[in-house]
């Protein structure tokens, strides 16, 4: 096996989504280990989940900092300084400034509960009912300046029900979410997506028919994993 990526987790929140790629990386044969996890806020319930088990944390109060650029730079140098291959945004609630970005363009990944290009930006459950869409999910992709409009990895269906709410339908996208992530990252970190044109392409094996992803979930070679 080649070695593992480093992996920095950027959360502000309770990161729901950084549990299941930290679960994901238990496995001897994922392709990425988790590094680091950096959290904006130094309240924020993830950052304690992390430090319950022992993981590399650091909190970064963006209030503290005089803006932007010096709080992005913080976060570069941490990152830098902990090796990190790969960044993952795992409910980061700060918009990068566009020196971060380029820095890590190609390196840094993140999850929107919708299917880009669908419902950008804030509320998006609340925007796929609003629009009468009967199927919504979610889209991990890689960052870019504009937001929520970087090159798409990989994506989860999920059915839109009769009397859902923008929480209900958020609870169903987000089991979704937990499944598409861990993946997604798998097929990054082993190096089986390349970026063309603006397009990702994924080089996939074969795997038992699951409509609601794509790439469709399997057993990763070469030191991947669902």
């Amino acid at each position: 096996m080649s070695a593992r990526k480093r992996v920095g987790i950027l959360i502000s929140g309770r990161g729901s989504n950084m549990m299941a790629l930290v679960e994901a990386a238990q496995a001897p044969d994922y392709p990425a280990e988790i590094a680091i996890i950096i959290s904006s806020r130094p309240d924020a319930p993830g950052l304690k989940w992390a430090q319950d088990r022992g993981l590399q944390t650091l909190a970064l109060d963006h209030k503290k900092f005089a803006g932007r650029e010096a709080f992005d730079e913080a976060i570069h140098a941490a990152l830098v300084d902990h090796r990190v291959d790969l960044i993952a945004l795992a409910g980061f609630m700060r918009i990068q400034s566009a020196g971060f970005v380029d820095r890590w363009a190609g390196r840094q990944l993140n999850i929107h509960p919708s299917l880009l290009p669908l419902f950008k930006g804030l509320h998006p459950h609340k925007q796929a009912l609003d629009a009468g869409v009967k199927i919504s999910g979610c889209t991990v992709h890689f960052l870019t300046a504009e937001m929520d409009s970087g090159p798409i990895v990989a994506q989860a269906a999920v059915p839109v029900l009769e009397g859902d709410t923008p929480d209900s339908l958020s609870d169903r996208i987000l089991v979704a979410e937990h499944r598409l992530y861990p993946y997604a990252l798998a097929l990054v970190a082993s190096g089986r997506t390349r970026i063309e044109a603006g397009q990702v392409k994924v080089a996939t094996g074969s795997a038992a028919p699951d409509p609601l992803f794509s790439p469709q979930l399997e057993r990763l070679v070469n030191g991947g994993h669902t």
